[in-house]
C-alpha cells in the first residue's frame, strides 16, 4: 500500500488519514493488536469507545466475519496483497447490538505492522434493505410481488417442504374497471388482499402475483386442508359482495396444485388449474390434474 514511501512519509499520510471524522484509523502489530488509533472509535459507537490500545482486532468484530479478517491480515502480512480491500464486518457496539462496517487492512512496511481503516455503513447497509423490500413488494396491496413469490417458493422447494400453492384471480375486472375506473378496482383489488389476510392461516404466505391474481403459499397442508382454505376466501368473496343492478357482484376463482420440482412446474400446474376454473363457469375452485382425474367445486352458482 505504501510501499514507495519513506518512513517518515509513511508517518506524515498515516497521521493524515487518521485526523479523518468519518474513519477509525487502526495501527496494528503483526498479530492484530492495536498499537494506535484515531479518535473515531467513540463517534461509531464501538465496543470500546475509550483507547483502543491494546485490545485486539478481533474483540470488536463478530464471530461470523473473524476468519475473513484473519485471512486478510495474513495475507496482508505476508505481502500477498497490496491490500485487503474493502471487507464488509459485523462489529459489536457499546449497546450491545451489532452494526455493518468495511474494513479494509494494508501494510506499514517501514515497520512491519499492518494499518486498518474501519467506517461504518449501516446507512448504507439500511438504505439497501429498504430498496431490497422495495423491489419485493407490491406498491399497491404492499403484499410481496410475484418476483419474492417464486424466491420463496424456490426455497421452500430446495428445503423438501411439502405443500399447495393457490392462485385466485378477481372475476370480470376489466368489467370492474371499465364501470368504476381503475382506482375503484384498485380499492377492490385492497380490500380483497385484506379479506384474504384475515382469512389465512398464520404460516401461510400471500403475494400479488399480477393484475387481478393473488397467490398464496400453503406450506406442509394437506390437499385436502388447502382446498378448504381455498373455499372459505371464494365464499367469504361472494358473501361479502353487494348484490343489484347498481353494482357488479364480485366473485374469484382458484387454481390449487401441489409443490413441485420447480417453482415454474408448480407455478404452471396452479395456473392451468386457474383457467380451469374460470373456463368452468368462475367463482369456483380447480385442482391440479392428480392421476387424470379434475376436481372441482362451484361457489353458489
Amino acid at each position: 500500500m505504501w510501499g514507495n514511501l519513506s518512513p517518515g512519509e509513511c508517518t506524515a499520510l498515516y497521521r493524515l488519514v487518521a485526523g479523518s471524522a468519518r474513519d477509525l484509523v487502526l495501527k496494528l502489530d503483526r498479530r492484530g493488536r492495536v498499537v494506535d488509533a484515531s479518535p473515531a472509535s467513540a463517534r461509531l459507537g464501538l465496543a470500546f469507545a475509550g483507547n483502543p490500545v491494546g485490545r485486539h482486532l478481533l474483540e470488536l468484530l463478530h464471530p461470523s466475519c473473524v476468519h475473513a479478517v484473519i485471512e486478510a491480515h495474513r495475507a496482508v502480512q505476508a505481502g500477498e496483497i497490496e491490500d485487503s480491500g474493502w471487507i464488509e464486518v459485523l462489529a459489536q457496539v457499546q449497546n450491545g447490538d451489532q452494526q455493518w462496517f468495511e474494513l479494509k487492512l494494508g501494510p506499514l512496511p517501514y515497520d512491519g505492522g499492518t494499518v486498518g481503516l474501519l467506517r461504518s455503513i449501516e446507512d448504507r447497509r439500511a438504505l439497501e434493505d429498504q430498496l431490497f423490500t422495495a423491489a419485493m413488494t407490491d406498491p399497491l396491496t404492499r403484499l410481496s410481488n410475484r418476483d419474492a413469490f417464486v424466491r420463496m417458493l424456490q426455497h421452500l422447494i430446495d428445503a423438501g417442504a411439502h405443500g399447495h400453492v393457490a392462485l385466485f384471480d378477481l372475476d370480470h375486472l376489466r368489467t370492474l374497471n371499465l364501470r368504476h375506473g381503475h382506482s375503484g378496482g384498485d380499492r377492490v383489488l385492497v380490500a380483497f388482499a385484506h379479506l384474504m389476510q384475515k382469512l389465512m392461516g398464520p404460516d401461510d404466505i400471500l403475494s400479488r402475483i399480477a393484475g387481478g391474481t393473488f397467490g398464496v403459499l400453503l406450506t406442509e397442508t394437506a390437499e385436502t386442508e388447502a382446498a378448504s382454505a381455498c373455499y372459505r376466501i371464494l365464499e367469504a368473496l361472494d358473501a361479502a359482495s353487494p348484490t343489484g343492478h347498481s353494482h357488479l357482484h364480485l366473485t374469484a376463482s382458484a387454481g390449487l396444485a401441489p409443490f413441485g420440482n420447480t417453482p415454474d412446474a408448480t407455478l404452471r400446474a396452479a395456473e392451468l388449474a386457474l383457467v380451469n376454473a374460470k373456463a368452468r363457469g368462475r367463482n369456483r375452485l380447480e385442482r391440479a390434474e392428480t392421476h387424470h382425474r379434475q376436481w372441482g367445486m362451484a361457489i353458489g352458482w
